[in-house]
Formats: structure tokens, sequence, C-alpha cells
């Protein structure tokens, strides 16, 4: 394992302002984020949709970086977000290849009521769950959670998928083109824990073997919609800001705006979590269910 380059994304989404906030500031003084032996370069990600404090400008460049986009012809023909897909994965990739960056951190804010979540792509990544156990107990008291998604049809081609150790950062609840201190100060010390582990490895520390409790990404469940597809009721109140916490099959789950109550109909508990996030009311998501597991990661030790 190398841990040499360091690429720290923020503005994937140009309306998540802490990353933002912490990637502009880097830029300017990078001192904070500097490491013996560690390149970390501090990086704008979608310019465009930064500048109009939107989303996105043409698509979402968190979904972008299929191996279609990288790879299509065409120019300026194509939506800016796959352009811009295709220049990161020329600078920090290319994706799948031994030049990609070692590790990206990409910072995102939700809107949900999630706490500091670290975002796992693989579970067989024992560098990144390494890190995310040295986070973790640095963070402690305060929480900080690991959600898993490597569902085959609920994983995506993100902006980090480029490194070879891909590492999200979701930090809310924060309105989008908000900054909130607290918010902005979690994820900044974060970010701080998680070079400090990077540091500790590349000295040669060894990193014995470890267990890191994990939510895995069951599935996305929908607004209830009428035969139009317009939504016809909300997250229940009971749910509502409950995001990790059990939902038990016939508990409340959304309320239609006559006040009927729609239950959970699974077959057991789940850990619901980016419960009524406002960016996903275009994906048709009212939340995603997880599974907690513990995972096992084997020691780790530079080479």
């Amino acid at each position: 394992i190398e841990a040499r380059r360091v690429a720290i994304f923020g503005g994937t989404h140009g309306n998540e302002m802490s990353g933002v906030t912490l990637v502009n500031l880097w830029t300017k003084n990078g001192a904070e984020i500097q490491r013996k032996a560690v390149e970390a370069v501090p990086f704008i990600t979608n310019p465009k949709a930064v500048e109009k404090c939107t989303r996105y400008v043409d698509t979402d460049l968190n979904r972008a970086f299929t191996p279609e986009n990288l790879s299509a012809p065409g120019g300026n023909n194509l939506p800016y977000e796959v352009l811009r897909a295709q220049e990161i994965n020329r600078i920090f990739g290319p994706k799948g290849s031994p030049e990609a960056y070692d590790v990206i951190f990409d910072l995102h804010n939700t809107t949900s009521n999630m706490g500091c979540t670290l975002i796992l792509e693989s579970s067989k990544d024992y560098f990144n769950l390494q890190m995310m156990n040295y986070i973790k107990k640095a963070m402690a008291p305060a929480s900080c959670l690991v959600l898993l998604n490597e569902h085959p049809l609920l994983k995506y081609s993100t902006s980090r998928s480029v490194a070879k150790h891909p590492v999200g950062l979701e930090v809310g609840p924060q309105p989008q083109g908000v900054l909130r201190s607290n918010i902005f100060e979690a994820m900044r010390v974060i970010l701080k824990h998680a070079l400090d582990f990077i540091e500790l490895f590349n000295e040669g520390v060894e990193f014995p073997p470890c267990t890191v409790e994990v939510f895995r990404v069951l599935e996305r469940i929908d607004y209830p919609r009428d035969a139009n597809g317009n939504i016809i009721a909300m997250v229940h109140p009971n749910l509502q800001d409950c995001d990790w916490e059990p939902l038990n099959p016939g508990d409340p789950m959304f309320q239609t705006f006559d006040g009927k109550t729609i239950h959970y109909q699974g077959s057991g508990t789940v850990y619901p979590t980016f419960i009524n996030e406002a960016a996903y009311y275009e994906k048709q998501q009212a939340f995603i269910t997880t599974r907690r597991e513990t995972l096992v990661a084997s020691a780790i030790k530079k080479a």
C-alpha cells in the first residue's frame, strides 16, 4: 500500500458548503493539511456548480464516473459534468490504474440528521477500514459512523472512485447553500485525524487487526406516489431526524397529507439514513435502509 498522493475534493456538489469552504481555505494556505511524506492536494471538483451554488449544472458529477462517460468521445457536446469527470480522471486517475491517486477524500454535506459519516466503498479495503477505525477512536466520545455501499445495484460511480482508496465524508444536518460552524468544524477535525493516520502509516507504524462496525446499504425507499408520480405522503414525524435509529416492522414510516400513517412492512429491523435528504427528491428516494455489521480489517504496515 502506498499513501503518498492524497487529494481532498470539495464542491463535487456545488451547494454543499463545508467542503467548498475548506478546500478554498486550504488552496490559499495548505499548512493545516501538510503532513510528512504526503502530497495533499485540495481541489474544487465542480467549479461551475460552486459558482452558481447549485448541486450541479447538467448532471450529477458524483454519478458521472462510469466507464462509458470516462471514455466518451465528442468533446464539447457532452454534458459539463461528463467533461469535468474526464478531466478529473486525467488529473487524479486514470481510474483503476497504478497511476491513480492513493487516497481521495470527497467532502459532502447532507440535509439529513446523519452527524459525522464516513462512506466506505469496499468491505475488503483494509487500509480504509483501518483509517476509519482510527478516526472513530480519535473522535470518541463523539460519534462517527461508517456507511458501507457495495450494493451492486445501488453503488454509483463517485468522483472519489478514481482513487485506489476512496473515502466519502458526509456531515450534517446542514441546509444546502448554508455554512454552519459546528458542521464545518466537525468536517475539519475528521480530515485532521485522517491525515494524521496517513502520516503514521507512512512513518511505518503497524496497525493491528481491528473490527469496525458498519451500516451496510440494503435498499432505497421512495415516497408513496400517485399514478402521475406525485408524492402523496411525507416522512412520518416519528422517523424524521432519526437517522441510524432502528426501524422495526410496523413502525410509522410515512404520513399522508390527510394524516394517515403508513407503516414499515419489512421483514426485520433496519437502520435508515439519508432520511428526507433534500438532494434525493429528484432521485426518488426518501431514505435508505441499512443493516449493522461488524467487519474485520487485517493488520496493515507500510511495505
